[in-house]
């Protein structure tokens, strides 16, 4: 991922590129929105994700002077939102905030889909990002990474470590945890970060990655303790806990993004419009501190960046579920 200064350098162009845009481009998107715009959200009320489609949402509403109406469309690991927003019409009034799962790892998982990303979707422009943690209970004698991995080798049958879910990004972070550090281990899945942190907290399991909000509560109580983030650098709230490459493993990145699609044959000019829209949302200071205090780091950049970013994911962790031999059908 970017620095946060390379980043604004970013987006100041995108934002001066937007203004420069072709007159013709221009005037096509001159009469959109309309009409309301509907954003699906692949996940629960209240969730990180929805708290992002919200935020955005209210703000560009302001702007395109029409209400955005989010509907959180929950199931089948995000897949049942996304297949909504890839069968809408292609007007640009229909978007979905989509994430891993649903748009670069699902077509690995499993053998039919009811919708294909790399087709039926048009990536929009990132919205946020946040590392994975390696999280332990406060009591394990592990204080770092490797030290962690040592302990694993020594111990029969390796790692029980537990995650949100089969196929999740806590998951699969862990999978290439166990590739690129060398250890065994065994899966635990839990239905979500509350059960799989309790499982660790209480011994059930060794330790899980997982986003940092979600563990706060055990961190706070000082139930569970941190020993590295799968991002390039340390940043934000986790400026104290050391990456996996400062401990040796430079291949252990693994970030939990989300970002706005819509379906594909979506008008460029509207498509650009939307980008330039959320680009300059995100460089907004109270945007920016709510999406921090929600853990969250803002995105930005162009459409083609976000898509090559997905098609990247996708070719990262393809590999990584067919040697850990994952399929969900």
């Amino acid at each position: 991922m970017r620095s946060l200064m390379q980043r604004a350098v970013l987006l100041s162009n995108l934002l001066a590129g937007a203004l420069m845009m072709h007159p013709s481009s221009a005037m096509a998107a001159e009469g959109w929105p309309s009409q309301s715009v509907h954003l699906i959200v692949p996940a629960s009320a209240g969730s990180s994700l929805d708290v992002v489609a919200r935020v955005l949402g209210e703000r560009l509403a302001l702007r395109w002077k029409q209400p955005v109406v989010v509907e959180a469309k929950p199931g089948a690991g995000g897949m049942l939102g996304m297949n909504a927003v890839a069968k809408a019409p292609a007007d640009g009034y229909t978007l979905g905030i989509g994430f891993n799962g649903p748009v670069a790892i699902a077509p690995h998982l499993y053998r039919k889909m009811a919708y294909d990303p790399a087709k039926d979707l048009r990536p929009v422009v990132l919205t946020t990002s946040q590392p994975n943690v390696l999280a332990v209970a406060a009591s394990h004698p592990a204080k770092t990474a490797r030290e962690l991995v040592d302990w694993a080798r020594q111990q029969d049958g390796g790692l029980l470590y537990a995650s949100v879910g089969n196929g999740s990004s806590s998951h699969l972070t862990m999978e290439l945890f166990k590739i690129v550090a060398g250890f065994a281990g065994t899966h635990v899945p839990y239905k979500g970060s509350p059960e799989a942190a309790v499982s660790v907290v209480t011994g059930e399991t060794h330790a899980m990655f997982t986003v940092q909000p979600a563990l706060l509560a055990f961190l706070e109580a000082g139930k569970l303790k941190l020993l590295g983030a799968t991002s390039s650098e340390r940043t934000g709230d986790l400026s104290e806990v050391p990456t996996l490459a400062e401990q040796g493993y430079p291949a252990v990145q693994s970030m939990a993004w989300n970002g706005l699609l819509a379906p594909t044959g979506t008008p460029e000019s509207v498509i650009e419009r939307i980008n330039a829209d959320v680009n300059a949302l995100l460089i907004e200071p109270s945007v920016r501190e709510t999406l921090h205090r929600q853990g969250l780091l803002p995105g930005g950049g162009t459409p083609s960046e976000f898509a090559a970013m997905v098609e990247q994911e996708s070719r990262k962790w393809g590999p990584v579920i067919s040697e850990a031999k994952i399929r969900l059908d």
